[in-house]
């Protein structure tokens, strides 16, 4: 068959192509049907990268009986019941990423309630309970070969600005005093009771952003 034969899948400009066509009689045609297989070929590259191409601030979250962070062998943070949050923070993440992360966060419904006997019905706002926030780049880590890669965490300059800006928006939602972090940059020991155990994956790519 001749190359400048062409089978037309789809429709253009309300015609209907299901014949075989000599492409170079109708040019701008041939030029749509390149933008679609190009388009197409994009797709299916893209498909294997895709799962590694992450732009979305992570949150991992548990349930905690109790928490607290010890730095250089002394305590900066502690809670009782309540939320350990472990924050990853990528390079491309913006303050829509940061209120949906929070706003999911103290709304998460991941207590009973006593009251009505309902097993996942209230957040940690509704039982008083305190929320520990951990900045955690390595939620980012990809590994190559058996070396962990932390490119697209967020650099720490600009993070170190837009965690504290994290903190304080769960503060100004919540309560000042009920809301704990540890020490940004510093090599942290956490150690938490989870309460469960019940553990949560959050990031922001599920908001409509």
């Amino acid at each position: 068959m001749s190359s400048n034969l062409g089978f037309i899948p789809f429709q253009y400009q309300g015609l209907h192509f299901h014949k075989p066509l000599q492409l170079h009689k109708f040019p701008r045609i041939h030029s749509a049907i390149d933008r679609h297989k190009r388009h197409k070929r994009r797709n299916r590259v893209g498909l294997g990268r895709r799962k590694f191409l992450i732009k979305s601030m992570k949150a991992v979250i548990q349930r905690v009986a109790s928490a607290s962070v010890e730095v250089e062998g002394r305590t900066v943070s502690a809670i009782g019941p309540g939320l350990l949050v472990l924050v990853g923070l990528h390079e491309s993440d913006l303050e829509s990423d940061a209120e949906y992360i929070c706003r999911k966060v103290l709304n998460m419904r991941l207590y009973p309630n006593e009251k009505s006997g309902k097993t996942w019905d209230q957040n940690v706002m509704q039982r008083n309970y305190e929320v520990l926030l951990v900045s955690q780049f390595t939620l980012y880590g990809v590994l190559k070969g058996n070396k962990p890669d932390f490119h697209v965490a967020m650099p720490p300059e600009k993070a170190k600005l837009f965690y504290a800006s994290l903190v304080e928006k769960f503060r100004k939602a919540y309560n000042m005093d009920a809301v704990k972090d540890g020490v940004f940059g510093a090599m942290m020991k956490v150690n938490l009771v989870n309460d469960g155990p019940v553990t949560m994956q959050l990031d922001s790519a599920q908001s409509s952003r």
